[in-house]
C-alpha cells in the first residue's frame, strides 16, 4: 500500500520512490526523511549522558506510531510481534529492507508483515545458558537475534543501525555494582570502537543542539548524571564491558566505526526483551 507524499517532497523523487505504510526503504529514508544528524552529531548524543536526545525523523515518528497501532491489532502486542514474527532467533536478518553489509551473503525472502497471529513464549532458557550477555555469546545462538533497525533514527544513510536482542539480560548485578546502579538506571550504557580519534566531549554537546530545535530540545532539559570520581567513572566503563568486547568482535575495529548503546529503562519501547543499539559506520580505505 502507498500513500500520498508531503507537500514538500520534491514531484520528481516522490514519482520514482513510491511511499508505503510499512517500515521504509533505503530509498524511502533518503527521498522522504532525509537525515537530520550528522555522524559527528549522533556520536556527540551518544557520548552526553542523556541517550534521549538520539531521535527518529517526526515524520517517519508518526509513522511509526500508525503502524504500531496495526501491528498490535493482528499480533496483540509488539512483544508478540517480535518474538514469533521479527526476531528470527540465531539466523541471519532476512527481513530488512536495508540489509546490512555484514549481511550481504542473505537473501530478502519476505518483505512483508507475517499474517500469522501467534503469541506463542519464548521458550526456557537452556541449562548452559549464561546468567547474563557476554562478549564471546556465538552470532548464531538462538538466545540472541542480530538485526537492523526497522525504524531507524535520523541517521545518515551510509550509517548501519543495527539491533542485538538478547534473551539474556545486559543489565545484571555482577556488573553493575550498587554503586552506579541508579546512575545506569538512568543515563542507560554505551561505548565507542574503532574510533581513529576520541568521541566528541560532552562539553561540545551545546554546539549540537540546533540539530534538535524541532524537538524543543533544549541544556535545561537534558537528564543525565554529573562527572564522578575516577573510581565510579571506571565502574561505569567496566559495566559495558561485554557489550563493548561484542562489539568489536562483530563490527571488527579496522573495518568498522560504532558508537553503541543500550538504553535505560525509562526509553525503552520494549522493556521485556533486552537490546543494544549499534550505529556502525563502514571504514572507507584508501
Amino acid at each position: 500500500m502507498t500513500i500520498e507524499p508531503s507537500l514538500g517532497t520534491p514531484d520528481n523523487a516522490s514519482q520514482k520512490v513510491p511511499l508505503r505504510t510499512g517500515p521504509p526503504t533505503r530509498e524511502e529514508l533518503l527521498v522522504y526523511y532525509p537525515a537530520k544528524f550528522t555522524w559527528h552529531q549522533l556520536k556527540t548524543f551518544v557520548n552526553s549522558g542523556d541517550l534521549g536526545l538520539l531521535k527518529r525523523d517526526r515524520a517517519l515518528q508518526k509513522k511509526y506510531n500508525a503502524w504500531s497501532l496495526g501491528i498490535v491489532k493482528e499480533h496483540g502486542s509488539i512483544v508478540n510481534y517480535l518474538i514469533n514474527h521479527r526476531l528470527q532467533w540465531g539466523k541471519p536478518d532476512t527481513l530488512s529492507l536495508s540489509p546490512s553489509i555484514l549481511d550481504n551473503d542473505t537473501r530478502l525472502k519476505d518483505k512483508s508483515i507475517s499474517s500469522s497471529k501467534s503469541n506463542q513464549p519464548l521458550p526456557p532458557l537452556p541449562q548452559d545458558a549464561p546468567e547474563y550477555f557476554k562478549a564471546d555469546i556465538p552470532f548464531d545462538t538462538e538466545l540472541i537475534s542480530i538485526i537492523q533497525n526497522d525504524w531507524p533514527y535520523s541517521i545518515p544513510v551510509e550509517i548501519e543501525h543495527t539491533l542485538v536482542w538478547s534473551r539474556v539480560p545486559i543489565f545484571h548485578p555482577d556488573l553493575i555494582p550498587a554503586e552506579i546502579d541508579a546512575r545506569i538506571q538512568q543515563d542507560g550504557l554505551c561505548g565507542f570502537t574503532g574510533n581513529d580519534e576520541l568521541p566528541p566531549s560532552p562539553s561540545t554537546l551545546p554546539e549540537c543542539l540546533p540539530a534538535l530545535a524541532e524537538w524543543g530540545i533544549t541544556v535545561d532539559k537534558l537528564v543525565r548524571s554529573p562527572r564522578d570520581s575516577l573510581e565510579i567513572e571506571e565502574m561505569v566503563r567496566n559495566a559495558g564491558r561485554e557489550v563493548d568486547g561484542f562489539v568489536k568482535r562483530r563490527w571488527v575495529e579496522s573495518e568498522w566505526e560504532t558508537a553503541w548503546f543500550v538504553n535505560p529503562p525509562r526509553l525503552q519501547s520494549v522493556r521485556e526483551l533486552a537490546h543494544i543499539h549499534v550505529f556502525a559506520k563502514k571504514k572507507q580505505h584508501l
